[in-house]
């Protein structure tokens, strides 16, 4: 008999929220916004006492303010969440025996055969007051059978909540929840089975298979699997040598800065662009260089989590100052990006200005369209290395 799997969804409840409370305690319990302040501004996170007036993620911060005129607007620190983001993960690597970073803020973990040693339940309970105990910040769980079950149990006890739903709960836990609770239902999809009156999970996981597939194709038959509770995702350990990156050997051995510079612009460029399609960011960054005697030299820095070209390439540059120390002709560089979550960059709530952040969207659009060498920086045009 095949044993049945126990998987736990670990997830920050506020996160940039909590961090910033942390940092000074006297925000606890006032409705919180993070993001930008500007016309154009965008709201990233929202504390919960600011949600009971409406306000959530992705709103326009203007309306935020109208919706709630007297919260505390915080633009926010990406150093300061990613530093929370990378402490909680060293705890959860120590203590449990595969987990899944599925974002900056939330853990899968399997627990599958763990039960015979220590109930799964008790152990995430006192691995959840591990984290809140030593971070101060508060975290929700839900414990089930699979990752999408688990991720749903752990978003309808938040905040500040633990939840078990076991293989006989499964069904009932899901039928009387809306459509919109299931992860990965966009909002697309969502009206469109809503205005064909299926609004419940229920009612969705009653539809034929082929229905579904005619409705809306391989996305439909995986949405009714999950709709009926089932899925066999494997939680994917998460491992820092996870990244994606690029190497160039020159044609002739060289000393010319300048243009390497301008090719350590196009690699990252393109790695980046690479991320930002996978829906990724990077929290480390790597260069590496390969001098004519065939001696490698690498220098990697942790950076906050980001995708966006300008602070990568920065970053990249300053890597390969630091890392060029003989004034030897070279015959390889290369960029590595590390240390890769699922996420999107947070616009207009750092250091990059809204402009920046279009700007990439922008040239990602025609890159999609015509192709990943459609639009590029002018300095990086005429390399022939």
């Amino acid at each position: 008999m095949r044993e049945e799997k126990q998987i736990i969804h670990m997830d920050q409840d506020a996160f940039f929220v909590s961090v910033e409370i942390r940092k000074n305690d006297t925000l606890k319990g006032k409705p919180i916004i993070i993001g930008g302040t500007s016309d154009r501004g965008v709201v990233s996170s929202c504390s919960y006492e600011a949600r009971k007036y409406g306000v959530h993620a992705a709103m326009p911060s203007r309306m935020a303010k109208l919706l709630c005129p007297h919260a505390v607007f915080i633009r926010g620190s990406m150093d300061a969440y990613s530093e929370a983001s990378h402490e909680i993960t060293a705890i959860i690597k120590e203590r449990v025996p595969l987990f899944e970073k599925a974002s900056i803020d939330e853990h899968y973990i399997d627990m599958t055969g763990m039960d015979r040693f220590h109930g799964c339940m008790k152990y995430a309970h006192e691995l959840r007051e591990t984290i809140m105990k030593e971070l101060k910040l508060p975290i929700s769980f839900g414990l089930s059978v699979n990752k999408t079950v688990a991720k749903m149990a752990t978003n309808e006890c938040k905040p500040d909540g633990e939840k078990n739903v076991g293989q006989p709960d499964v069904v009932p836990f899901l039928n009387p929840l809306s459509i919109r609770k299931i992860p990965g239902l966009g909002e697309k999809t969502f009206i469109k089975l809503s205005d064909m009156g299926i609004k419940k999970i229920f009612t969705l996981a009653q539809i034929h298979p082929d229905h579904m597939n005619a409705l809306l194709g391989k996305s439909g038959l995986q949405l009714l699997q999950k709709a009926k509770g089932i899925d066999n995702s494997p939680v994917i350990p998460y491992t820092e040598q996870k990244s994606i990156g690029t190497q160039c050997t020159f044609k002739a051995d060289t000393i010319d800065v300048g243009t390497i510079n301008n090719l350590i612009t196009s690699m990252v460029m393109d790695i980046a662009f690479q991320l930002r399609k996978k829906n990724k960011l990077a929290a480390c960054i790597t260069v590496t260089i390969r001098y004519s005697n065939f001696e490698d030299v690498t220098k990697q820095a942790v950076i906050p989590y980001t995708s966006l070209d300008n602070v990568l390439i920065e970053k990249a540059k300053d890597l390969f100052r630091q890392v060029y120390t003989k004034r030897m002709l070279l015959r390889l560089v290369g960029v590595r990006l590390s240390s890769l979550v699922n996420g999107f960059e947070q616009i207009d709530m750092y250091s990059e200005s809204t402009t920046q952040y279009n700007l990439v969207q922008a040239m990602d659009k025609i890159r999609n369209r015509y192709g990943d060498k459609a639009v590029t920086r002018a300095s990086v045009m005429d390399l022939d290395i």
